[in-house]
C-alpha cells in the first residue's frame, strides 16, 4: 500500500509487481519472493493479498492497484530503512514507463527473465541469449523429493524450476493446507504457470491419524515401516506410473509437508521408485 501511495495511488498490475519485485531487493529481510514466468519476476502471493486488500476496503476492485482515498499514510508503518529506500525508489523509476522497468529488471535480474514470453519486445538478441544460457538445461534422469515445510510458495518453486523439474507429483493423502499456495489447486496451478505438470496420488499417502504423536526419529521409522508393508506395497500401479514419468519427462518430483526427507513418506516412495528404475538417480532437496 505504500508503495501504490508513493507513486500516486494507482498502477498497472505489470508495473506495480516490477516496483514491488524493485523494492524487495532494497529490503534487508524481503517481504515477497518472486518467480520467473511469462512475463518475467511474479509473486503469487502478493496478488493473493491483493483479494484480502480489496475484501479490506484498501483497493477498488479494478483490474489496475488502485487506493481507495483514505487519511492512512501507508509509509508511516515501515521500518525508517525501507521508508527511505521507497523515497530512492520512487525517485529513481517514478518517470519510467512499464517497458523501461521491464528491460531494467531483464537486465539487472536476468533470471527472472528466463520463463518470459515477451523478452523479444525488451532486448536485442545478445540480451536474449545472455539470458537463455541461464535456462535450467540439466535433462539427467532424476528423481527429487522436496517439502514445502519452511518455505513460501515462490521460494519453493525456484527449487523446482532450478533443478528443471517438469513434472511434481503430490504423495498427500489429503492436498490441504493452511499456508498459502499449497492446497492442492492452488499449487496446481501454480506449476501450470510455470509449465510444470501437477498430478496427485492420494493413494500414496497416508492417513492424518497416523501421524499423531510421533516424537522421535524411532516413531518415524515405526510409522513408515507399517506403511511400506500395509500402503505401498499394494500400490504398484501407481510406483509404475512415475516410473513412466521419469522415462517421459526425465525430471520429476515427490513432494509432501515435513522439510526433513527423514521424517517424510515421500522418501519410502522415492525408494520404491529408484527400485523400479536403478539406471535413475535420487536427490532430496
Amino acid at each position: 500500500m505504500a508503495i501504490i501511495q508513493s507513486f500516486g495511488g494507482e498502477l498497472g498490475v505489470t508495473h506495480f509487481q516490477k516496483l514491488l519485485f524493485l523494492f524487495n531487493q532494497r529490503q534487508k529481510k524481503k517481504t515477497y519472493n518472486f518467480v520467473p514466468n511469462r512475463s518475467g519476476c511474479f509473486s503469487f502471493q502478493a496478488v493473493a493479498d491483493k483479494s484480502r486488500l480489496m475484501k479490506d476496503g484498501f483497493l477498488e476492485n479494478v483490474k489496475q492497484w488502485k487506493t481507495i482515498s483514505c487519511e492512512t499514510n501507508f509509509s508511516s508503518s515501515l521500518t525508517d530503512f525501507d521508508r527511505k529506500e521507497l523515497g530512492k525508489l520512487r525517485i529513481k523509476y517514478e518517470n519510467l514507463t512499464t517497458k523501461e522497468l521491464i528491460r531494467e529488471i531483464y537486465l539487472t535480474y536476468p533470471y527472472y527473465a528466463i520463463n518470459s514470453e515477451i523478452a523479444e519486445k525488451h532486448l536485442n538478441e545478445e540480451e536474449r541469449e545472455a539470458i537463455y544460457r541461464l535456462k535450467p538445461n540439466d535433462f539427467k534422469t532424476m528423481l527429487f523429493t522436496i517439502g514445502y515445510e519452511g518455505k513460501s510458495l515462490e521460494n519453493y518453486l525456484n527449487h523446482l524450476i532450478q533443478n528443471n523439474i517438469k513434472v511434481l507429483c503430490d504423495v498427500r493423502k489429503n492436498p490441504i493446507s493452511m499456508k498459502y499456495g499449497f492446497a492442492k489447486k492452488t499449487l496446481q496451478n501454480a506449476c501450470e504457470v510455470l509449465n510444470i505438470k501437477y498430478i496427485h496420488f492420494p493413494e500414496l499417502g497416508i492417513e492424518s491419524r497416523k501421524r499423531i504423536n510421533l516424537k522421535t526419529q524411532a516413531d518415524y521409522d515405526s510409522l513408515f515401516f507399517d506403511y511400506e508393508k500395509t500402503v505401498l506395497s499394494k500400490q504398484t500401479e501407481q510406483i509404475n506410473t512415475i516410473v513412466d514419468l521419469l522415462d517421459n519427462y526425465n525430471r520429476v518430483a515427490l513432494t509432501c509437508f515435513e522439510y526433513s526427507p527423514q521424517q517424510c513418506h515421500r522418501t519410502r516412495v522415492a525408494n520404491a521408485v529408484i527400485n523400479s528404475s536403478p539406471e535413475c538417480s535420487l536427490e532430496h532437496l
